[in-house]
């Protein structure tokens, strides 16, 4: 179906904040909501760039104090350039993989099946996670070495493969590596935060051409919601990680990789890597 811009704006805003974060993937849930809502074409691909932007600033607006300390400090805090260098050493791999297998990733794995399978080993790896006997050796992000980011950060080069979960990757690899489940978590917002500032300077600058002053209405409305929902789901994460697992995303992930496997073989989602 095809709706006003101005409606899938709202839808894609809301599913942008509420997915960002979790460990359930956002690209598959926009992809999905995109071709349901008739908003998949290149200009709904731009329109990534705005929902993106406003998830990642609900993590700076949250962790406002934090950022602007780290900024404050940068050059006078021990404290503050290790938790800046942590999360450039974290941000890398990924930007790296990204550039050399960008356009393969999507030539191979942008289709149903790749992401379905993602979802459901996702899930898998997950529930395997959740029963080892995880040794906590990080109780904060403060106590995070370099190499303790690096890991990190090559555990989000996993979020490559479309369906894996840039959050999952980052808090399961955080986990199995020694980090605390609230730690990892955290680190996770904090590295968000370069990783969708790269990745939306990229696809703006990749389709600038395709942009116009009307386009700011959808943009702003895209945004303001997916900053709010974003906000809502980031309070209410740091709470749940206290005293909860992640196995119930787990389950999520498979219900939704069968969805994912079922609208393909009907045909009722058109995937598209462009």
């Amino acid at each position: 179906m095809t709706v006003p811009p101005l409606f899938a704006a709202l839808i894609l805003g809301i599913v942008e904040g509420l997915t960002e974060f979790l460990p359930i993937s956002s690209t598959g849930h926009l992809i999905l909501a995109g071709d349901w809502l008739g908003f998949n074409d290149e200009k709904g691909k731009v329109f990534h760039v705005p929902i993106q932007t406003g998830a990642m600033l609900a993590v700076v607006w949250e962790y406002r104090a934090r950022f602007g300390g780290a900024l404050a400090g940068l050059f006078t805090e021990p404290g503050a350039r290790r938790f800046a260098a942590n999360l450039l050493v974290a941000f890398l791999p990924a930007v790296v993989l990204g550039l050399l297998f960008g356009k393969l990733i999507k030539q191979h794995l942008f289709a149903p099946e790749p992401v379905a399978i993602a979802f459901i080993v996702g899930a898998l790896i997950i529930f395997w996670a959740e029963r080892r006997q995880n040794h906590v050796r990080i109780d904060n992000v403060d106590a995070m070495t370099t190499l303790d980011a690096f890991k990190v950060g090559v555990a989000q080069c996993f979020a490559l493969i479309p369906g894996t979960s840039r959050s999952g990757a980052t808090i399961i690899g955080g986990m199995l590596f020694g980090v605390s489940r609230k730690a990892a978590t955290e680190f996770s917002f904090f590295l968000a935060v370069p990783t969708l500032v790269a990745a939306g300077a990229y696809d703006l600058y990749k389709h600038r051409m395709l942009l116009s002053d009307a386009d700011l209405p959808t943009f702003a409305v895209g945004g303001l919601l997916s900053f709010v929902s974003a906000f809502v789901c980031i309070r209410w994460l740091i709470r749940y990680v206290s005293h909860h697992d992640f196995r119930p995303f787990a389950w999520y992930r498979i219900a939704f990789g069968g969805m994912v496997l079922l609208m393909a073989y009907t045909g009722w989602v058109e995937w598209s890597s462009e």
